[in-house]
């Protein structure tokens, strides 16, 4: 493992904890810097291994109010009915994933150009979104019904082609159904925390076995980077969100996909072979894409 490796562990973490949680794609980010970079991780694991210190992030943040959300579902059945909005929005995109993860894995993990066409296409239609007058039936995530529930889990299955955002897509699916925008991002949220546990989950049980030491302490480095990142995203983002909308991120969006596109066009040459190489060490997964 060299000092490069090392560098490049702590860039790309301290990407996934900036990117996790607000609509712009981390997953996206990751792999189009990491493509650029030249960093070559076993079997995709590092980009998908080191969400957990994203959510670890949440969990810090958050956890006062899971603890009392989990003390009170004996006896709230509005506690209960939040648990189970969050289950059922989980489940359709946790199907679609494994159900699809080869095609994900090996095709689309390595298409630099289908994630910048898929960061612009969201950006745009996040704008368009965010600008649209709505009337607003939802406030409160701990409301929300159901059926919306289920419904925003469908929009999240939209993640699982990287550039598109995991929780661009469940706040954008949110705010179309009538939710304001400080509770669709609070939402998005408390899926991350069952979809990104479970893609964890996942690939480790894959490719445990394929993980040298050198690939661990990369992990490890990415880890804690992407959860000092995360923690300072998620302290602010909601307040940020309640200000100035999503208009920013979408432009960020548009942004990035343009300058991935030029990048890739003028560089071809050079970084075909890293792409080809990737493709060569690529195993099972197929979760949702990260933010």
């Amino acid at each position: 493992m060299d000092i490069k490796a090392i560098l490049d562990a702590v860039i790309l973490g301290v990407t996934e904890g900036l990117t996790e949680f607000i609509p712009v794609s981390s997953t996206g980010h990751i792999l189009l810097l990491g493509h650029f970079l030249g960093f070559h991780s076993t079997a995709r694991s590092f980009e998908v291994l080191i969400q957990l210190g994203a959510i670890l992030a949440i969990l810090s943040v958050y956890f006062a109010r899971l603890w009392q959300l989990f003390l009170s579902l004996p006896s709230s059945a509005r506690s209960r009915r939040f648990v189970a909005g969050i289950a059922l929005a989980f489940l359709p995109a946790a199907f679609l994933g494994a159900l699809g993860h080869d095609f994900i894995k090996t095709v689309l993990f390595e298409s630099p150009m289908v994630i910048c066409v898929a960061l612009i296409v969201g950006g745009i239609l996040l704008l368009v979104i965010d600008r649209t007058p709505r009337k607003v039936r939802y406030d409160d995530v701990m409301d929300y019904p159901l059926s919306l529930c289920l419904k925003i889990g469908l929009f999240q299955c939209l993640a699982l082609i990287p550039g598109t955002s995991r929780s661009g897509a469940t706040i954008a699916g949110s705010l179309l159904m009538g939710t304001d925008k400080r509770s669709a991002a609070e939402f998005s949220f408390f899926l991350a925390m069952p979809t990104m546990l479970g893609a964890f989950t996942y690939d480790l049980a894959k490719n445990h076995q394929l993980l040298s030491v050198d690939d661990l302490w990369l992990v490890a480095i990415g880890f804690v980077a992407a959860f000092l990142a995360a923690l300072f995203v998620v302290r602010r983002l909601l307040d940020f969100v309640s200000r100035h909308g999503f208009a920013p991120f979408a432009w960020w969006r548009i942004g990035v996909g343009l300058v991935g596109m030029v990048l890739l066009l003028t560089l071809s040459p050079a970084t075909d072979g890293v792409a080809g190489d990737r493709g060569d060490r690529v195993t099972d997964h197929g979760m949702p894409d990260g933010q």
